[in-house]
């Protein structure tokens, strides 16, 4: 894989033997029932393999090429730029943002399924084979890593189960439909919120008892050592795409990447290539549900703080007892009261800007990019689009200064047509201004 200088701490590149992030190598380890001990740890020695094993890779990337689609499209949004500047100063008159903005969309939404997640659950398929294991379980929030393991397990042969809150199952309808239809069970998951949070705690609860036949697999980059490093290497290709593309278009980096962050999956997919460029501002977008002020949010970096949550130590939404307290959002992708442990090292260190998007500013984005571009984005994805205006004008962190001619690259993480009840459901919610 291509790589650039790395002026940061290894910690933020790698986890250490025991799978510790961070420059204190304060986040991620491994934090499970005994019973999961073994599992994790035959895992970890067959995935130390198969990481330099070409043959698997090579078997991956034709996958990737013939199924999924790969590479994605780097599309230009020239107009979207353009409302985006305007945007820009409107939210802070006199702010500087670039004069010249060339906005990149790396297209995971033309990528089969809908999403980058198929990168992520075509690997751990073939994992599972090379594991010896005979069933497939997996968790989903918005139903997308749903439908890209349900679709890998049908093109391999491998009975799937899939674990779902029973809110998400309602707000996410058509998604469970597609996962039905490839064969897949979706078990409704009715404690807690029914939300994502609740279907990572049963499928973990199957994973236990099953453990000898079961393979799991995890949708985004968080969970015990090895499952953050894993989901980034599998996902690592949506940054090292764009990196490349980047240089045939432009013949250089972007001064600006960034991605909406949940678990992570998408985030350090994009970002992990960038990390050791100086050269390359990092940023992440959260969901900031009804507004952090009001504590009723996902946005377990800026309202979050250390604690241990499915096997993991990152940042979460806790009360002052270490309880978790429950993520809201409309983003079904999104409404998850943790981070990967990646994600929480880097935003510690300083190395990523975080900031973030209320419901009402993401539908907003959401209608503005299809209005301009023609593109129906997730509305996990219009997160993204929402706080890009704020961080040209200098409202959320530090005001910088940008280059006259700044290239921003936006990971487009999926599509939206599984969110159309929630633009329904924000019927009252308009475009920016002067968008028709």
């Amino acid at each position: 894989m291509a790589s650039g200088p790395t002026p940061v701490h290894p910690g933020l590149l790698e986890a250490d033997a025991r799978g510790h992030w961070g420059a204190e190598r304060d986040f991620g380890g491994r934090f499970v029932p005994e019973t999961l001990v073994g599992a994790l740890e035959q895992l970890e020695t067959a995935y130390a393999a198969l990481r330099h094993d070409p043959v698997f890779w090579a078997e991956l990337r034709e996958l990737l090429a013939r199924f999924a689609g790969r590479p994605t499209a780097l599309y230009r949004a020239d107009r979207l730029a353009t409302t985006v500047l305007a945007e820009a100063a409107r939210l802070r008159p006199g702010a500087r943002p670039p004069a010249d903005l060339r906005l990149y969309l790396k297209r995971e939404d033309l990528a089969h399924t809908g999403a980058h997640k198929i990168n992520n659950a075509l690997g751990q398929a073939l994992l599972t084979r090379r594991l010896g294991k005979s069933r497939v379980i997996a968790e989903t929030g918005a139903g997308q890593h749903g439908v890209a393991t349900a679709t890998a397990c049908a093109l391999l042969g491998l009975p799937c189960v899939v674990f779902m809150g029973e809110e998400d199952i309602r707000r996410q309808a058509p998604n469970v439909l597609r996962m039905r239809a490839l064969g897949a069970e979706v078990r409704s998951v009715t404690s807690g919120t029914g939300t994502l949070k609740d279907a990572v705690n049963e499928a973990m609860r199957d994973w236990v008892t099953n453990v000898a036949t079961t393979h799991y697999v995890l949708g985004s980059a968080m969970g015990p050592h090895p499952y953050p490093t894993i989901v980034r290497d599998l996902q690592r290709r949506i940054g090292d795409e764009a990196a490349a593309q980047l240089q045939a278009v432009e013949g250089r980096l972007p001064d600006l990447a960034l991605a909406c962050v949940g678990g992570g999956s998408n985030a350090i997919g994009l970002l992990a290539r960038l990390i050791g460029e100086p050269s390359v501002r990092l940023a992440v977008a959260e969901a900031a549900g009804d507004g952090i002020e009001t504590g009723r949010h996902a946005a377990a970096i800026l309202g979050g703080s250390p604690g241990i949550l499915h096997g993991s130590r990152s940042l979460m939404l806790q009360d002052r007892d270490g309880q978790v307290v429950e993520a809201v959002s409309a983003s079904a992708g999104l409404d998850y009261p943790g981070v990967g442990p990646q994600i929480a090292a880097l935003a510690e260190a300083g190395r990523v800007l975080v900031s973030s998007a209320t419901d009402r500013e993401a539908v907003a984005a959401m209608r503005t990019v299809t209005r301009t571009e023609g593109i129906l984005p997730a509305l996990e994805t219009a997160h993204a689009i929402a706080v890009l205006p704020k961080l040209l004008a200098g409202r959320d962190g530090k005001a910088t200064a940008w280059p006259a001619e700044t290239i921003v690259l936006v990971g487009f993480s999926g599509r939206g047509d599984k969110d159309l009840a929630a633009l329904e459901r924000f019927a009252d919610v308009e475009p920016w201004e002067g968008v028709r």
